[in-house]
This record gives C-alpha cells, sequence and structure tokens, in this order.
C-alpha cells in the first residue's frame, strides 16, 4: 500500500541524474516539428519568408502537423496548393487555439528516456523533478501533477472550501462558463459571480460583493482570478490590479485561486517575473498543453500544505496515476526551454490582428490584442458566426466562434511569419467570396 504519510510535493532537489532534462530542448519552438519557424539565421542567398514558392514549401512541410489536426474533409484551391478543379488537398492553416499544438521532438525523446516508477508510492523520479522545477519556476512552495486544467481547478477550490461555502468570480471566467459547472455539481460550492470589464473585475464591486458572515448566507471562501483572461481576448490583468483584488479578499478573509492556465503568457506580456502574480495568491494552476506544447496535463501550485491537500482532493477525483513521469518529462522540457518563446506568438498575434484590421466587413480592436488570441467582429460583412467560420473553413483557415457576431484566433509556435501572412491572404480570399 501507498505509505500514509503526507507527501511533500514538489520540495524534492532540482539535481539528480537520469532526468529528461538531460535531452536537448528546443527553446525556439521549431523542434523540426512541419510548421514550425527556424531559429537559425538565414543564408544570404535564400529568399524571404515572404518569398511565395517558399512559403508553399513551408506550408506543404507542415502537412503532417495540419493533418493531425483537421477534423474534417480536406480544403481545395489554395494557390500553390492546387486550384479549384485540381482535386488537390489544400493544408489548412489551424488557428483555433493554442491547445493545438503537438509535443516537440525533445519532448517525445524526454518521454522515451524518462525514468519511471509508480506516482501512487511516490516513486517516479521525473514527477518529482518536474513537481519541483514547477514549484520553483511559479515561485510557490510545491507543485502536484494533475491532467488537465479544468482538474487543477476543482481540486484546487475542493481543497480551500467546503461544501457550501461561496466562491467569487468572474461571470466570464473560465471556470464559471467553461468548466461543466463542476464547482457545484462535483465541489458542491456556491458560485457568486461577478461582473468584469476586459477580464478585470473592479476591487470596489468586489468589496461590495463579499457578504458579512451570517447564519442565512453561503460562507465567503475563495476568490477565484483569471490571467490572461480566455473571454476577454487573452487580456493581461495588470500586476497592479491584481495585487489589489488579493488584498480585498484578504481583509475579508478569503483565500484566491488564480487560475493561470496562461499564466506565464500574461507575464511575459505585463514585462514582469511570473512571482509577481503567485506571490500574492494561495494557488496557482499553470497549463502545460496550450502555448507550453505539452500533449497533456496541467500543474497546480501552492504551499506544502495546500498541496498536501490537494493531493488527496486529486486521488478523490479519480487523478491518481501510476507511471506519470511519461506526462511530466514534457513539462519539464517545456519548463526549461519553451517559456521564454511565448512572446513570439504574441508578436504574431499581433500580425495578424494588424492584417485583419485592413479587410472590410471585420473589425478587430488591436489594443487589445496582449497576448496570443485575436477576437474578431464580424457583424460588419453580415454573415453569421457559423457561416464565416464555413467560408474560413472553404479557404483553407480553421477559427473557433465566439456568438453572436465573433470568432477566436489564436497563435501558436506551429505558426512564424510567413504561415501568418498565407492566413491572412486566405481570409482576404475568403472575404471577397461572394457566395
Amino acid at each position: 500500500m501507498p505509505s500514509s504519510s503526507c507527501r511533500s510535493r514538489g520540495a524534492a532537489e532540482l539535481g539528480g541524474g537520469g532526468s529528461p532534462s538531460s535531452a536537448a530542448h528546443d527553446p525556439g519552438g521549431g523542434g523540426g516539428i512541419p510548421g514550425a519557424a527556424s531559429t537559425a539565421p538565414r543564408p544570404p542567398h535564400a529568399p524571404s519568408n515572404h518569398d511565395h514558392s517558399e512559403t508553399t514549401s513551408r506550408m506543404r512541410e507542415r502537412g503532417a502537423f495540419m493533418g493531425l489536426l483537421w477534423h474534417g474533409p480536406a480544403c481545395h484551391g489554395a494557390p500553390g496548393e492546387g486550384g479549384s478543379g485540381t482535386g488537390r488537398p489544400m493544408i489548412p492553416i489551424n488557428l483555433r487555439s493554442d491547445t493545438q499544438t503537438l509535443p516537440t521532438p525533445q519532448m517525445l525523446e524526454a518521454i522515451a528516456a524518462a525514468p519511471l516508477g509508480d506516482d501512487t508510492y511516490d516513486e517516479d523520479p521525473t514527477v518529482a523533478r518536474f513537481e519541483a522545477l514547477a514549484a520553483e519556476r511559479l515561485g510557490m512552495e510545491a507543485a502536484l501533477l494533475v491532467l488537465s486544467g479544468h482538474m487543477g481547478n476543482l481540486v484546487a477550490m475542493m481543497a480551500h472550501a467546503q461544501p457550501g461555502d461561496e466562491v467569487l468570480l468572474d461571470r466570464d471566467s473560465h471556470i464559471y462558463y467553461y468548466e461543466v459547472g463542476s464547482l457545484a455539481s462535483v465541489a458542491g460550492l456556491m458560485p457568486w459571480p461577478l461582473r468584469s470589464e476586459a477580464g478585470r473585475i473592479d476591487p470596489d464591486e468586489l468589496r461590495s460583493a463579499i457578504r458579512a458572515r451570517d447564519l442565512h448566507y453561503p460562507r465567503p471562501a475563495l476568490l477565484c482570478l483569471e490571467n490572461t483572461h480566455n473571454r476577454a481576448g487573452g487580456r493581461v490583468v495588470p500586476p497592479s490590479l491584481h495585487r489589489e483584488l488579493c488584498r480585498v479578499a484578504r481583509e475579508a478573509g478569503l483565500r484566491v485561486h488564480l487560475d493561470g492556465a496562461r499564466i506565464f503568457n500574461a507575464a511575459i506580456a505585463a514585462g514582469v517575473p511570473v512571482s509577481e502574480y503567485t506571490r500574492e495568491v494561495d494557488s496557482v494552476m499553470l497549463c502545460l498543453t496550450k502555448g507550453l506544447s505539452c500533449p497533456l496535463g496541467s500543474v497546480l501550485a501552492g504551499s506544502r500544505d495546500f498541496i498536501a491537500r490537494a493531493d488527496r482532493v486529486r486521488r478523490r477525483l479519480g487523478g491518481g496515476m501510476r507511471q506519470a513521469g511519461v506526462i511530466a518529462a514534457p513539462g519539464i522540457v517545456a519548463l526549461e526551454g519553451m517559456i521564454d518563446r511565448l512572446a513570439d506568438d504574441h508578436r504574431h498575434a499581433r500580425r495578424l490582428a494588424a492584417g485583419i484590421a485592413a479587410l472590410l466587413g471585420l473589425e478587430v480592436d488591436e489594443s487589445s490584442v496582449e497576448t496570443n488570441m485575436v477576437y474578431v467582429d464580424h457583424r460588419g460583412s453580415g454573415l453569421s458566426t457559423d457561416a464565416l467560420l464555413a467560408r474560413l473553413h472553404a479557404a483553407g483557415v480553421i477559427a473557433s466562434g465566439r456568438p453572436p457576431h465573433q470568432i477566436r484566433l489564436v497563435t501558436n509556435r506551429h505558426h512564424d511569419e510567413a504561415t501568418i501572412d498565407e492566413a491572412l491572404a486566405r481570409i482576404a480570399r475568403a472575404m471577397q467570396d461572394p457566395t
């Protein structure tokens, strides 16, 4: 049987031989995956990234990656990829989400080479190393590997609060909007949704929403924040506002959990170390499968006492794992080599936004593009969200809808400037389509 003692997840030493960190990792994000930008200098004789023949060649090389991500019939008719009537499929450009990323070759090598053990017995050395590294990178005492961001958020709420307690959170937050009501149906918690503007809660509104303790009310126990803010278009909550919200919560005796699925995107965009955000909260969840490009997993971090409670909650939810080093190994590669390159995704998103803003019928607030998401208002096109998505699909661009009048495009490591420019050309053709 596993030891009955509470383990201190993420408190292990970072050193030690045989770890997957010894495998080469990919700071530039290219890693040989089709569609990734190369970090090598361009030879003097090489054509520009904007040369059409090179763009076509690069798009063909992306075929394996894009084919894996395409969940529908092949598109037809892109220049250089088979025109109308050629029957040759066009490689779609997938801008649906940064969750569409595939692991780098270095991650796959790390998975194959990772020393493994039974994590239920605290005997997987790769998990121990990952959790220690994650705690260090996030500026927390300890960390816990979980299967998904949803699980990480749910575990955190259940470790911080008791059934019947009240959780204050943004009504547009991922926890409230997208996590199938699990905070109520599974955790038994009472949500108290708050308004926000561009993903930012007003501290005075938070203060007024925290009710005094009363026999008739749920007990206010927890404030959940989100940064970056998904439904606000990847907007960043500034460190000063973050600190003020945490201060208001503390004064009222609330704990604070940060849904930091993309917290490194937020820190890079704000120009601060991630600890500027995490030192103010009791727990933080980081997703490994978005811009960090891992195939599976998230991590929850906080104090040692919190992680000990979270470990038991994870087990209650069916989240105990055996040879989980195969999940932790690519996480080590990501934390050691994939964080700084998130700035490339932000730059490409701004390039995409600027190009779309110039198209008739589509509007983008370029000032709102702070990280890797571009929200596009299509009311001027006269098209419904579904109709626009279908038209983009036919042109070879995959996006996601935000009805009633927006679509979302998200950049990731598989997109370079040439990909963005090709996407813009396809979007422009789609908007000229009279059908």
